[in-house]
């Protein structure tokens, strides 16, 4: 069942601790959002991320967002317990466009991201 319109706020909060966590090359934001099991999983560079949440920890910390940097998120479901958000990057590391897809669950009554699926825009790929 839908859930009400406040909840569809909730889970738009919790997605920005994502957004600022890239925006600001710190990864402290998303470790609030993802469980400690969350996974990853996506082609960086035509090259195949998958396993921990770890590697996307890394890769903020690591790289910063850029001047450019630009962000929309898009709550497409809320179902009670679980909702499904797409964040649109643009220029991230000065260069990558990215869609995310976070699968949250409602967990103690938080809002709290389990998995990440991303896809690299094909013309932002560097080919090594």
């Amino acid at each position: 069942m839908r859930d009400k319109i406040q909840e569809y706020a909730a889970v738009e909060a919790a997605a920005m601790k994502f957004v600022n966590s890239v925006a600001e090359g710190n990864s402290t934001y998303a470790k609030e959002l993802f469980t400690e099991d969350a996974v990853l999983f996506g082609i960086l560079d035509g090259v195949m991320e998958r396993g921990s949440i770890e590697r996307f920890y890394n890769n903020v910390d690591t790289v910063g967002a850029g001047d450019n940097f630009k962000a929309r998120i898009d709550v497409l479901a809320v179902e009670e317990t679980v909702a499904v958000v797409r964040v649109l990057e643009e220029g991230w590391g000065g260069r990558i466009d990215f869609t995310d897809f976070l699968l949250l669950l409602k967990l103690d009554g938080e809002w709290r991201c389990v998995a990440k699926a991303y896809n690299q825009n094909s013309n932002t790929i560097k080919h090594i």
